[in-house]
């Protein structure tokens, strides 16, 4: 039979020619960055393909990149752009393309959030007014980075990922390989990639930059440390059948998570941990059972024998620190405070003189980065921020936004549903110690990994 019969499809000429042209530039490219910026189309389209293949895979993808990849070189804004942005838009991409599966219900933890975001939003025009223009496009940006946790909230709770799984167990291992590389960047103190907060320690032997990780700054790693320590203390008070992983699992990570939350010479992350065993020991009062409470302390205990053994000096000025903290609080505040109180009195003393203003606010994140109040200050306060820069407004909306958690938390503990209940006391536990911790730091601008904290809260409510 001819072969005529069964013709042989022919690629275009056109494509042959553009593959050719292209793979001759790269070979002829004289610098390796030019070669790896025109050969970069081949990871990226194909990932882009796999990506949006199934709703909830960039959500692991941009979890992943967020926890394990530093910020790029790139002199933007105070670290340079992160990675993980790139999976924030196809994020929104995803959003689009599955858009008849939204199902958005009212509720009172929607309308706090959305309220939330509202007035940050309507705050970039105060920015504009009494900051200027490079001000308030700051100002948008950082909402919209805070956007995206509201974003993968909604998307995971009644978008199009509310039908599907992101695994914890995959989820954990990351977590944990990034508080290790944050404890192994203190030991070498390797050089930051990109721009970094100047958190130091001074030491008989030298100053040490505080443990970051691939974080911006210590503070982050450290109330990241706190979110996952809180998760292994909740699944240490449930039966064998309700954990997300094996007792070793759990065990080696809380070591690993507490060591790195030590390191990074955070008081507050430990106090919103002591704060979240406290409540979850308050949940489970007419039922503690003895050897899953010396489980968790005994994860503790590793992590903090394993720093003692690698860092005694380490060790010992931060227990000093701890010890110095209770005995001097109320009589040498200002010091003990790092110079917090400072910044509180002057943010008190503009109110005061400015109380009309106040109430609408000066624009949101824009009393660091502005000189409106003579200079920059950093609140160190996510509540007292918020007044300054939102107004009353802004601040009405957070402790909305806490309650409105707080009480979502709670029913999803109570549910019949193992998994639903485990995030439910997860987050109610956590958001509990997030609550305290609020008052010595912005953590609304944690925005790398305030996205997996809603990411837990969305998992906890989406039933």
């Amino acid at each position: 039979m001819s072969s005529a019969a069964y013709p042989v499809p022919r690629a275009p000429v056109w494509a042959a020619l553009t593959f050719g042209a292209w793979a001759a530039a790269i070979a002829v490219a004289p610098d390796f960055r030019v070669k790896a910026l025109l050969a970069a189309p081949a990871v990226l389209v194909p990932l882009v393909w796999w990506t949006l293949g199934r709703p909830a895979r960039w959500l692991a993808l941009f979890f992943a990149a967020a926890l394990l990849l530093p910020p790029l070189p790139i002199p933007i804004g105070d670290s340079g752009p992160h990675p993980c942005l790139l999976f924030a838009a196809l994020g929104l991409f995803a959003g689009l393309l599955w858009l008849r599966e939204w199902r958005i219900p009212p509720s009172g933890l929607n309308a706090a959030l959305a309220a939330l975001f509202g007035v940050l939003l309507a705050s970039v025009a105060p920015a504009a007014l009494h900051s200027g223009g490079p001000a308030a496009v700051g100002s948008l940006v950082r909402v919209a980075l805070f956007g995206i946790s509201l974003y993968v909230f909604f998307y995971t709770a009644y978008g199009p990922a509310r039908e599907q799984r992101v695994s914890l167990r995959p989820l954990y291992w990351i977590a944990a390989a990034s508080a290790l590389f944050a404890c192994v960047d203190f030991y070498f103190q390797f050089p930051a990639p990109a721009g970094y907060g100047p958190q130091f320690v001074w030491l008989a032997s030298g100053v040490y930059r505080r443990a970051q990780g691939v974080f911006y700054e210590a503070s982050t790693l450290g109330n990241f440390c706190a979110f996952f320590l809180v998760m292994i203390a909740v699944a240490f008070s449930r039966p064998a059948a309700q954990r997300p992983l094996s007792r070793k699992a759990l065990a080696a990570g809380g070591a690993v998570f507490f060591a790195a939350l030590v390191l990074s010479y955070s008081r507050a992350s430990l106090l919103n941990v002591l704060v979240a065993c406290a409540v979850l020991a308050w949940r489970n009062r007419h039922g503690i059972r003895l050897g899953r409470a010396a489980a968790i302390l005994a994860a503790a205990a590793a992590g903090a024998v394993a720093v003692w053994q690698v860092f005694p000096a380490f060790a010992a000025m931060y227990w000093l620190r701890l010890t110095s903290t209770t005995e001097y609080l109320f009589t040498a505040t200002e010091g003990l405070l790092s110079g917090r109180v400072a910044s509180w009195r002057t943010l008190a003393d503009w109110i005061a003189a400015h109380p009309w203003q106040a109430l609408a606010g000066i624009g949101y994140k824009t009393l660091p980065y502005s000189d409106y109040l003579g200079g920059p200050v950093v609140a160190d306060n996510m509540y007292l921020s918020l007044l300054v820069e939102t107004g009353i407004a802004g601040l009405a909306a957070l402790v909305w936004v806490n309650v409105a958690i707080l009480r979502a938390a709670s029913r999803a503990a109570r549910s019949a549903d193992s998994r639903t209940s485990f995030f439910g006391v997860w987050m109610l536990c956590f958001w509990a110690g997030e609550v305290v911790q609020m008052a010595s730091g912005d953590l609304l601008t944690y925005w790398r990994v305030l996205p997996l904290y809603l990411w837990a809260l969305a998992v906890a409510v989406r039933a």
